[in-house]
């Protein structure tokens, strides 16, 4: 009797062990950002591009031939004021339909966090000198004269001009500069976008678009007549870039 009653006692205990294993919760979870693209409500891919299709705000008919951006610095922050910083960069290639997802290596604690973020492009910290080999790879650099560093945006296509000719334009993003005077003058352009609150309670994909018309609208109206090519030196061109920027990226939905 003893000895069935030892048996039957070892069996509980090995069963609530292993239900306990099994209701464990996860502590530390994978962070996905997936990026997708539209024009308004249109989705876009590389599938169209190379046609005229797309109307801006100002009117021009356009297309778009290539779109590559760089992400940089996701970071969450807690309810507690815990900031965490993920490591890595990612350079979206939606002309080649690559990099459209990006996992950073090292994971997080789960929870709520208020603040989850990203850089569009990188900041200066991260953008001083040319030491992506990755990047270089990729003629991601900027020339020397305009300051070095990296690109934050490469969107280009061609248009239909005020003399109904089919335009190249090339509207590419870096740190604004103004070579004007004696002295390089630098401003600022790369800006953090901010998806709001997540709760994230096992590895969390997180669904991003980009929707390239704010490009053009908000809250400048863009001319391609007037700022289609050599707006990289161009240091007002960059103010109104990062300006627009500001309502280009939205999180549509969360996968758990």
């Amino acid at each position: 009797m003893i000895k069935a009653l030892t048996f039957t006692f070892i069996c509980f205990i090995s069963f609530y062990s292993c239900s306990e294993d099994k209701d464990d919760k996860v502590t530390q979870a994978n962070i996905t950002l997936n990026f997708n693209h539209s024009w308004n409500n249109t989705p876009v891919t590389n599938m169209g591009f190379n046609t005229v299709q797309f109307i801006n705000e100002n009117g021009e008919e356009l297309s778009i031939t290539k779109l590559r951006y760089l992400i940089s610095r996701i970071s969450l922050e807690n309810t507690l004021g815990e900031k965490f910083t993920l490591n890595g960069y990612n350079l979206v290639d939606v002309t080649n339909n690559s990099n459209l997802s990006f996992t950073p290596t090292n994971t997080i604690p789960t929870g709520t966090y208020n603040k989850v973020s990203f850089i569009f492009g990188f900041n200066n910290e991260d953008n001083y000198n040319n030491n992506y080999q990755d990047l270089n790879s990729a003629s991601w650099f900027v020339p020397t004269m305009l300051g070095g560093g990296y690109h934050y945006m490469q969107l280009e296509g061609k248009f239909i001009d005020n003399t109904e000719t089919e335009t190249g334009y090339a509207y590419h993003a870096i740190r604004a500069i103004d070579n004007s005077g004696t002295t390089p003058v630098f401003k600022d352009t790369f800006f953090e976008v901010n998806l709001g609150e997540i709760t994230i309670s096992n590895d969390t994909q997180l669904n991003i678009n980009m929707n390239i018309a704010e490009w053009f609208k908000n809250p400048k109206t863009w001319d391609l007549n007037i700022l289609n090519n050599m707006l990289m030196p161009n240091f007002d061109a960059q103010i109104l870039m990062f300006e627009n920027g500001q309502s280009v990226f939205k999180l549509k939905s969360i996968n758990p």
